[in-house]
């Protein structure tokens, strides 16, 4: 009877032993086994931001939030007098400046040439006649009937005829041939500058209507019809939808395998669906970004990384904002 029960001790310590064995095997495995790493990140989008040159009055909003656009697209119309303004007093220098180069390059009118015409033809004659009474006087002088004094004087009237016929033919010539070349250019570049300053005025009038230049699909509307706009202030951003990529802050001791030209298999939860993304860009996201330390006493620092990549293929349905999922066993 007394070995029956021994038998039976022996039995249950085996067992006790046997199974203090399995729950230590079990506990070991549990906190040998490392949990699955998950690293979170989301969808982004490149925006362009509509806005305006010129203040002025929204008068018209074209498209909304939600709209898909083109390239050339109308999406506001602003209403700007006093760029209307400097458009008509653009245009009227511009007028002036081209009638004064056109005056120059004409040179004077018709009747302006005429009179100088005539007063050259009058002071040519009253020269002829002074040299001829010159001449005459000359020869009595030369035969001694005629003094000195009557010479002279007869000298000095031919040649101040003589100089007044010159003067009167220069300012015939200059009638003809009109303004300098000097006063020409100048006139011409006044009214070069003054197509400047139209065209200056134009682009500011282009400025009243905003066009889109990219597709892409109207994100944000932030001004409303009626409200005043200042130069540069946001009208509303459009979002470049074929252009998006999955943007990640990874801790550097998580970076592993993760390189220039790594292709990720993420999750989508929005999608309910894996994506195949290319990393293109990483980076670190310097002092002020999330740090941990290795250690309670901080041995040494690990800095968060912002990892960049886009998708293989187009996604149908892929939004901006949408999370994507990387899971990773590190028991790997």
């Amino acid at each position: 009877m007394a070995t029956k029960r021994q038998v039976n001790n022996i039995i249950l310590a085996l067992a006790a032993f046997i199974g203090a064995v399995v729950v230590f095997i079990v506990i070991g495995a549990i906190f040998k086994h490392k949990p699955e790493e998950v690293i979170q990140g989301d969808v982004e989008v490149s925006e362009y931001r509509v806005s305006s040159k010129v203040p002025g009055r929204i008068l018209e909003l074209k498209v909304k939030e939600g709209d898909y656009v083109h390239a050339g697209d109308t999406l506001a119309i602003l209403d700007a007098p006093e760029v209307n303004a400097k458009q008509t007093q653009a245009l009227s220098v511009e007028n002036a400046a081209s009638a004064m180069s056109q005056m120059a390059n004409n040179g004077a009118r018709s009747e302006q040439i005429q009179g100088a015409y005539e007063l050259w033809q009058q002071a040519k004659a009253g020269m002829e006649i002074a040299e001829k009474s010159y001449n005459r006087v000359q020869r009595l002088y030369d035969e001694g009937v005629m003094t000195a004094q009557k010479r002279d004087e007869a000298l000095a009237n031919f040649e101040a005829m003589q100089a007044q016929c010159k003067a009167a033919k220069s300012q015939y010539d200059m009638a003809v041939n009109g303004a300098r070349s000097e006063e020409r250019a100048a006139a011409a570049a006044k009214v070069n500058q003054a197509r400047g300053a139209v065209q200056e005025v134009r682009s500011y009038m282009r400025e009243t209507v905003q066009i889109a230049q990219i597709d892409g699909e109207v994100s944000e509307v932030f001004a409303k019809v009626g409200e005043l706009v200042g130069t540069g202030s946001p009208i509303m951003n459009i979002s470049i939808i074929n252009d998006m990529w999955g943007t990640f802050n990874v801790r550097e001791d998580q970076l592993r395998g993760l390189k220039m030209g790594t292709t990720l298999r993420v999750y989508s939860p929005a999608l309910d669906k894996e994506l195949d993304l290319k990393v293109y860009y990483i980076k670190d996201q310097g002092s002020y970004a999330t740090w941990k330390a290795t250690k309670t006493t901080g041995q040494y620092d690990l800095k968060t990384f912002e990892v960049k990549a886009r998708p293989l293929q187009k996604v149908d349905g892929l939004r901006p904002g949408m999370s994507l999922i990387i899971r990773r066993d590190n028991n790997q």
